[in-house]
């Protein structure tokens, strides 16, 4: 059968998820009668409840006797690891672009990467029946993008379609008829070209994405690059370097078909499959005949430029809600992270029983820390910090910088540009983007953006949209100011009474209600002044032989913030730590003990 391989890259929230459920519903891959959840491939937890796509998978369609493997991949720039590695194996890609929001900072990254690898994309405007659409103007946004990139003649020629992935339908015209997908499955036969690889070469294919089963233990995907795979055939394994990691054999060689992964006896170049039967394998090594010397190239993959302390929770409440408590658990699966996770890297930390873990933003380490208490790990985190280098020609401190796209409304634009350039922002662009709002485009270190997202939020009354993307690294910015706000730190265990935090949300916005417990030194709130204040919230109202008026019973409280993971990782300073629980999120000084904190902030200033 005739294959096609293609990779739906997007920004964030353009819809390719939605897309692919309706290729899949629109080729016969479901039954007529079959039950499907809505964004089928999101198939995990937590993409489920964050309404994102955060890991790449495969899935297949047959249209007019031809086989189009596709690939959904991640839109957030965070996940960008994922995208650069699905291109080596796609021939094609069609990059979805809202209509209304227009080509954003991960459309230009994944279109980028696609270009370079000499993809002649299909560009998809989406989302063409929302009420604010403007398909034209998006039409030519895209084709400047494509200029600013150095597309090639043959790339600026791309074809184009006006769709609604929801509805269901694309068509060539505006005004077609937008009866099915059709047009599109028509577009990527006669586009994309078919692999063209070699089938009577010896076998090899590099491995891009890792998976676990309980049955079959690593299962590794891939696309066949030359020769044949079949059921137990002896293989060698290669590092990109020409290491050999392990010789096995495949036990297992499954197709995609739809949504379900099917046992096939063989599978040829072209193809993409995944192998199971070797226990040392792992991204991006190269599975290859015996007969072959050496491994086949792979694509390096952008380094991370954020980094973040993982160590055991050695707090008073430690060990009491989770099952993996210990250094070398904690050190087990986060090498165990990196074999799957190509942009992450873990390496020792100066600190006793911790890890310093280094990513691409603070939604790809959220997610992991999120992925391991529910797993049952106690963790404490420190303050998220940025990777810096030295450029070895001129010697200077370089940082990374970020492009951000900020979509808000004229009236709060001047406490957004204001709190932009307090964080060493540079403002590129300013535009109308219709409805009363402006595209403000900034280059700003990715230290400055490091807390900022909720005061962003909060400036613009929950109205305001920010994108973001990793641009590249520049001479060091200086000093950027900090939280502002000290915290109220508990002085005494105990339980939180409400009669003790009655008199003190005076003081400041509190993030416990009655009733929880707490430890010294865990942070109780943000303090109103600058300073941190040290506070009793298990205080009790002592009882006495006089009568009370009845007002004193009545003690309102203001509801406590609660913050998310994320939050509460922006949140903390240095001298902090998020304590991550699976039942709870807690903050907490670094040294619980107030006389080590001022030891250590006296050693901090001398």
């Amino acid at each position: 059968m005739d294959i096609r391989n293609i990779a739906i890259i997007a920004h964030v929230d353009h819809g390719k998820t939605t897309l692919v459920d309706q290729l899949l519903q629109q080729s016969g891959s479901f039954r007529e009668n079959q039950h499907v959840a809505e964004r089928a491939m999101d198939n995990n937890d937590l993409e489920r409840e964050r309404g994102i796509t955060i890991l790449a998978k495969c899935t297949s369609v047959v249209w007019k006797d031809t086989r189009i493997n596709i690939v959904d991949t991640p839109g957030h720039a965070d996940f960008g690891g994922e995208v650069e590695r699905i291109l080596s194996m796609v021939d094609g890609a069609v990059i979805l672009v809202d209509a209304a929001e227009g080509a954003l900072p991960q459309t230009k990254f994944v279109l980028g990467k696609a270009l370079a690898r000499g993809l002649r994309p299909i560009v998809v405007v989406n989302k063409v029946d929302r009420s604010d659409a403007r398909p034209d103007e998006v039409h030519d946004e895209v084709f400047d993008l494509f200029a600013a990139l150095d597309a090639s003649e043959e790339q600026l020629d791309f074809p184009m379609l006006y769709a609604s992935g929801r509805q269901g339908w694309a068509d060539m015209e505006l005004d077609g008829p937008k009866k099915d997908l059709s047009p599109l499955f028509d577009l990527i036969l006669k586009h994309v070209p078919s692999p063209g690889l070699d089938k009577d070469k010896p076998f090899a294919m590099v491995s891009t994405i890792l998976e676990s089963d309980n049955f079959l233990g690593r299962i590794l995907t891939g696309r066949i690059e030359q020769g044949r795979a079949k059921v137990n055939m002896p293989i060698r394994v290669f590092r990109p370097d020409g290491t050999i990691v392990e010789t096995g054999r495949a036990t297992k060689l499954l197709a995609f078909r739809g949504l379900e992964r099917v046992p096939v006896d063989e599978a040829e170049a072209g193809d993409i499959v995944a192998i199971a039967g070797l226990s040392e394998a792992t991204i991006p090594d190269t599975f290859a005949d015996p007969a072959l010397e050496g491994p086949l190239p792979s694509t390096p993959v952008d380094p991370p430029t954020l980094s973040m302390t993982f160590r055991i929770n050695d707090g008073p409440l430690g060990g009491r809600e989770g099952k993996k408590v210990t250094s070398r658990q904690i050190r087990d699966r986060l090498f165990k992270e990196t074999e799957g996770n190509v942009a992450i890297k873990v390496s020792d930390s100066p600190e006793s029983e911790a890890f310093e873990v280094a990513g691409r933003g603070e939604l790809q380490l959220g997610v992991l820390i999120e992925t391991m208490r529910r797993e049952g790990f106690e963790l404490t985190i420190g303050r998220p910090r940025v990777l810096f280098r030295e450029n070895t020609e001129t010697g200077e401190r370089e940082e990374p910088f970020e492009e951000v796209l900020i979509d808000v409304d004229e009236e709060f634009s001047g406490s957004v540009v204001e709190k932009m350039s307090l964080r060493k922002g540079v403002m590129q662009d300013m535009r109308p983007s219709g409805g009363g709002k402006l595209r403000l485009t900034f280059l700003i270190p990715s230290r400055g953006l490091i807390g900022y997202h909720n005061e962003f939020l909060t400036d613009t009354r929950g109205t305001g949209i920010m994108n973001r993307l990793f641009h590249d690294y520049l001479p060091y910015a200086g000093p950027i100011e900090g939280r502002r706000n000290g915290s109220l730190i508990s002085a005494e265990d105990g339980n939180t009474t409400q009669y003790a935090l009655f008199s003190l949300q005076d003081r400041g916005t509190l993030f416990v209600g009655a009733g929880e417990k707490i430890y010294t030194g865990m942070i109780l709130g943000e303090h109103s002044r600058e300073n941190d204040l040290e506070v009793n919230a298990v205080r009790e109202k002592k009882l006495t032989n006089m009568r009370a008026a009845g007002k004193d019973e009545a003690l309102l409280l203001t509801p406590p913030r609660k913050m998310s993971l994320e939050q509460a990782i922006a949140y903390i300073e240095e001298d902090e730590l998020v304590e991550v629980t699976p039942s709870a999120i807690r903050l907490r000084k670094r040294y619980l003990d107030p006389h080590e904190r001022k030891r250590a902030a006296r050693s901090k200033e001398s």
